[in-house]
């Protein structure tokens, strides 16, 4: 089975540009402290490291 993350949005998008607010709608996050389980592929870890003061990585599963 291929790893995994589980990101969690820790910071609101508003006032933010929209780059930012795109690469949380492409995480599949748009509501305060909603989580997501995303593979972990470099892509997924790219669009993580673009916003870390927006989304915290809570755990990595193999």
């Amino acid at each position: 089975m291929a790893k995994t993350i589980v990101v969690k949005q820790i910071g609101s998008p508003i006032r933010r540009p929209a780059k930012q607010r795109e690469t949380l709608i492409g995480l599949g996050l748009n509501k305060m402290h909603k989580t997501r389980e995303l593979e972990d592929t470099p892509s997924v870890r790219g669009m993580v490291n673009m916003i870390p003061h927006l989304v915290e990585i809570i755990e990595e599963r193999d």
